[in-house]
């Protein structure tokens, strides 16, 4: 078997030297000789099957998007010592100027550990010295890197000992693959925070209910696209008292602005009802919520790029009357959901 996967790795190896021929550097080569001890290789470029590695991702030269760099390629699947090989790529200066590592630029990784499901990283004060659109990048690098382990669903930083906080003071939590939203395309852009008002189904659906959520996306995505995505997947679980109101299997078709009219295309999924809720209270927690973004007063929502007859209407405005609160309904008023 060790045999086996000694040459499979030299095969692999050779097809990326016979495509990039003269560009091998010498610490990819020193990982591949390695690999007679136990020790993976990285392969230029992102394409690979998540079961058998990990994308590495460093931060542009001009620091103002992400990169993937390389995939990682797991020896033998021991948690641990993948997560300390990819903290070694994340840490080693490339020969290429056009990435910066997220590692080794100013703080320092005390320590970290590693659980069933769980990776907690513990940094030095340098940490907080970053500016906050770096920081959001590195952060992003290292977990989006890191989340490549197999079995590792959730990633903690900590800062000598507590946990990192955003800069309300609220701790950023456990940060998983819905942490940092982007879009499909070869680009992966600068990361914004953002606090979008979503609207989800009471108890009984007779009613919506506000829920502010907080979290990263790309800049390269619309945040009208961004609301709608949010909204179709749901509440986070961690406010009780929030229901579904769309059926999570409902593809985004296209979402446009103009004129103060925001666009929405969605495939025959919508039409499917989630528990009691009504096809048109589902609508309405899309168009309330896209009417919280500014330049928004309306809302069309078509169906494979007609407007479906379960629609009382062509288009909406916001409807406050049938908004009620976590208050009204459990007698709490806790409304802000934190990212997942």
């Amino acid at each position: 078997m060790i045999i086996t996967n000694v040459i499979k790795k030299i095969k692999s190896y050779k097809l990326y030297a016979e495509a990039h021929a003269g560009i091998i550097s010498a610490v990819i080569l020193s990982l591949v000789l390695m690999s007679f001890t136990g020790c993976s290789i990285i392969r230029k470029g992102a394409e690979i099957p998540a079961d058998e590695g990990a994308v590495v991702y460093y931060l542009s030269a001009s620091e103002t998007k992400l990169e993937a760099v390389g995939s990682y390629y797991f020896p033998v699947g021991d948690k641990e010592e993948d997560v300390k090989a990819l903290l070694g790529f994340l840490e080693k200066t490339p020969d290429d100027i056009k990435y910066k590592t997220p590692l080794g630029r100013g703080f320092d990784l005390r320590n970290y550990t590693v659980s069933e499901t769980s990776l907690t990283l513990d940094f030095d004060a340098g940490y907080t010295l970053m500016d906050a659109s770096t920081e959001v990048l590195v952060r992003a690098a290292i977990v989006k890197t890191l989340l490549g382990v197999q079995g590792v669903k959730y990633i903690y930083f900590t800062v000598e000992g507590e946990p990192l906080t955003d800069n309300t003071g609220k701790p950023v939590g456990g940060m998983s693959s819905k942490t940092f939203i982007y879009n499909d395309g070869n680009a992966i852009n600068t990361y914004d925070e953002v606090v979008v008002k979503l609207f989800f189904a009471n108890a009984d659906a007779t009613g919506l209910i506000g829920a502010y959520r907080d979290k990263f996306y790309s800049t390269n995505v619309p945040l009208e696209l961004f609301v709608v995505e949010e909204t179709i997947a749901g509440p986070s679980g961690q406010v009780e008292g929030l229901y579904p109101t769309i059926n999570p299997d409902t593809n985004i078709i296209s979402v446009s602005t103009s004129d103060g009219v925001c666009y929405v295309n969605l495939d025959s999924g919508f039409t499917v009802t989630v528990g009691n809720v009504p096809t048109e209270m589902a609508a309405y927690s899309i168009v309330n919520a896209l009417t919280e973004l500014p330049g928004i007063d309306r809302v069309q929502i078509l169906v494979n790029g007609e407007v479906p007859p379960v629609l009382s209407a062509v288009s909406y405005e916001k409807n406050e009357e049938i908004v009620t609160t976590l208050e009204e309904e459990t007698g709490t008023d806790e409304e802000t959901e934190s990212a997942e």
